[in-house]
């Protein structure tokens, strides 16, 4: 189902979670918590007027922008406040500013009160309502867009919004219960079968309701003032533009695990369920996987640091155990596991660098009526800044190509979708793989002239048919290599329109920003521990421009062949920069001397060949029709609780999707192998030789890279340079 067709309802059942599981922040006592608080917001709001590109002016303006973020953030839904909590806060609304000014924190405080108590009601709300069965006869509706609705004028209005709300819940699982059981009744061997009745079906229904809002409340209540008040800085830093972000100590660690594609650990991807941590899966080549006593579907009930006491993780939050098992290279971790046939085992590993294959690069080769196509996946531009032998995705892209090149490939797909960006330094590098030397990116500070950034090959490894695909996924560093790669002609971009972030954050610690009282301060209050800190700012510092001088800041880079999308009809929030009110604007600098290489030959001929196949493809004239569809429901966010009318508003919008599930099943599949190179490893054991196959299965039904080697292969034919390696044109 498409991102917007989600229950947004459900929203805020877990993105305070996410964020309580993303934010750790404690200090010792409450003096020196609150006391670090007003320090944190200081020096974070000192680095940011110091070293942001555009600082924003701290006046009524900015305030209201904090206050509504914060309402938004805890009560997406409109669910816990009511119109008088809202009257109260909103004697902030335009203090925010004078506050932040003034070292208070006062509003945090009265907000976080009323959330608190909020909470607490809200959890009675459910435990009641759900133990008296709901009827789903009336027609009563329910609006899904907050926006569209006002705050419970009070207490009762608010229960009867919980009672709306559960009831669509209740009504929707219940449905989805119903139907499973009308599955096994048309089954042959359902003669033996029991069968629930709808009222009993509405009862488990309820049951799985209440279940699901135990483990949610569960998580509120462990959710710590100091994790709230880490929302409250971000909805500060977010409000001066999208990107700038506060990071406490722990959660610094996480991004730069993220940006590696690496961390210390044992190779076991852990899944939760039902209050237990259970083994997923195994990665090939890691501690675990040599060791071999750990298997998937084993449960970890305790986990042990070298001969230190085991500490019991039965019912822990995921992340939390996660930390526990992580450690420092070469440490050892005992983990007592209980097995799926109830038998328990202590199972000692030494902990290694862990690499997450589905981060990186990897490439195939497609078979077409013009020859082998190579394609290439890059989910992201990954680098290790912490260690100096660490991959970096340039390194690997280019390893890629070369692999594709001894296979004889006629060209080659750079895949970019949903890429949202990464290592700066690697785009310069991986733009030089396709153009040797010369200006890739702009960049810019405040008040300071723009510095080109250029690629340093004496040569591209790469001179023949090229494509880049993208989408409104592509963000960032993904812009600025399609832009670079558009601007000197040397390759076709295909897709749709990109994201539009074209700003450059740098993480800050904010530790440097402290005088030596302050910094001498932190270490009495936490036990003299030398080791706590502010933590870090990851701040908006420069915005890069392309070659040609135009910003990728909110416009993104136009696609030279556009591909129908299922969002194309829809003006949704969550796709583009250009919907976030705190975005840095768009603008242009004189352009960098560069030379276009001019491959790409005649883009109006490309367009209008792949235009032709467009039209006359059912499955894209489905997927437009899908586009309007989900455009026209998505204006219309009213859900009926009425079961006749919910199954079948169901049905028509099943039924729209089944359309372009049948024609993408029935689409002729592509031909596809992996590169030579690649076979050794992949045929290491049974789960790489699985994952590969389930990889190369999702890529073979993928009309949108069947229509780019197409498009490669009408290149040779719209005047492109000629190719200096295979002599094609």
């Amino acid at each position: 189902m498409l991102k917007f067709m989600k229950n947004k309802i459900l929203i805020p059942l877990f993105i305070v979670g996410i964020l309580a599981a993303f934010f750790s922040f404690k200090y010792g006592s409450a003096r020196s918590s609150e006391a670090k608080r007003k320090l944190v917001v200081e020096t974070v709001m000192k680095t940011i007027q110091s070293g942001h590109f555009s600082p924003k002016p701290l006046d009524d303006t900015f305030s209201a922008r904090v206050y509504t973020k914060m309402i938004h953030m805890f009560d997406y839904d409109k669910l816990f406040f009511t119109q008088q909590d809202i009257n109260r806060l909103k004697a902030f609304e335009f203090k925010i500013d004078d506050e932040i000014r003034g070292n208070s924190i006062e509003f945090f405080d009265t907000f976080d009160a009323i959330y608190i108590r909020r909470i607490s009601g809200a959890e009675k709300y459910y435990q009641e309502m759900l133990k008296t069965p709901f009827t789903f006869t009336s027609n009563e509706e329910l609006q899904l867009n907050s926006d569209k609705a006002p705050f419970a004028a009070n207490e009762t209005a608010l229960g009867e919004r919980w009672r709306l709300f559960l009831k669509y819940r209740v009504l929707d699982k219940y449905v989805e219960l119903k139907k499973e059981q009308e599955k096994k009744k048309e089954n042959k061997d359902s003669v033996n079968a029991v069968f629930k009745t709808d009222a009993e079906l509405e009862a488990q229904a309820r049951e799985d309701v209440k279940k699901s809002y135990d483990r949610f409340f569960k998580q509120r209540q462990k959710m710590k003032d100091d994790e709230r008040f880490i929302v409250y800085v971000n909805s500060i830093t977010e409000t001066e533009d999208p990107h700038t972000a506060y990071f406490p100590p722990d959660e610094k660690k996480d991004f730069d695990v993220t940006m590696s594609g690496s961390f210390f650990g044992i190779g076991a991807k852990l899944s939760p369920a039902n209050d237990k941590i259970t083994v997923s899966e195994i990665i090939t080549g890691s501690p675990s996987w040599k060791q071999g006593d750990l298997k998937a579907g084993d449960e970890i009930i305790k986990v042990a640091q070298g001969d230190q006491p085991a500490v019991d993780v039965v019912g822990w939050e995921l992340n939390d155990a996660i930390k526990l098992i992580r450690g420092a290279k070469g440490t050892e971790v005992r983990l007592t596991v209980k097995r799926t046939d109830g038998s328990t085992k202590v199972i000692a590993l030494k902990r290694d660098v862990i690499q997450i294959d589905e981060t990186f690069a990897k490439s195939a080769i497609i078979k077409s009526k013009d020859g082998p196509v190579g394609y290439i996946n890059l989910p992201e531009f990954y680098a290790d800044f912490n260690h100096t032998s660490g991959r970096s995705c340039s390194a690997d892209v280019a390893a890629e190509v070369k692999k594709l090149k001894e296979a004889g490939v006629v060209g080659i797909i750079l895949d970019l979708r949903r890429n949202g960006g990464g290592s700066l330094g690697d785009v310069v590098d991986m733009a030089g793989i396709f153009i040797g030397k010369g200006p890739v990116v702009q960049v810019k500070s405040n008040h300071a002239s723009p510095s080109v950034l250029p690629a340093q090959n004496d040569g591209p490894i790469y001179t023949g048919p090229l494509a880049i695909m993208v989408n409104e996924g592509s963000a960032s560093a993904s812009e600025i290599l399609a832009a670079a790669l558009q601007d000197y002609k040397r390759a076709v971009i295909v897709g749709s329109m990109t994201y539009g972030k074209g700003t450059v954050q740098k993480m800050v610690d904010l530790d440097q920003m402290l005088d030596p009282m302050s910094r001498l301060q932190i270490i009495n209050d936490t036990e003299g521990s030398p080791g706590k800190s502010l933590g870090a700012v990851k701040l908006t510092m420069e915005k890069f421009y392309r070659v040609n001088g135009g910003s990728t800041q909110l416009k993104g880079v136009k696609p030279d062949i556009a591909i129908p999308d299922v969002y194309d009809a829809i003006d949704d929030e969550d796709l583009g920069e250009r919907h976030n009110k705190s975005a840095l604007p768009w603008d242009e600098i004189p352009a960098a001397s560069y030379k276009p290489t001019n491959s790409v030959g005649n883009i109006s001929q490309l367009l209008q060949l792949s235009k032709s196949r467009i039209q006359a493809n059912p499955t894209f004239k489905q997927i437009q029709e899908n586009s309007l569809y989900y455009k026209k429901k998505k204006e219309d966010n009213r859900v009926s609780l009425n079961e006749i009318k919910y199954r079948k508003d169901q049905e028509e919008t099943n039924a729209t999707a089944k359309k372009l599930e049948d024609l993408t099943k029935n689409a002729v599949l592509l031909d596809m192998t992996n590169p030579p190179a690649d076979m050794e490893k992949i045929n290491s054991d049974s789960t790489s030789i699985a994952k590969n196959k389930d990889w190369l299965k999702n890529i073979s039904k993928d009309i949108y890279i069947s229509e780019t080697i197409n498009i490669l292969n009408d290149m040779p034919k719209s005047g492109m340079k000629v190719n200096i390696e295979t002599g094609m044109k």
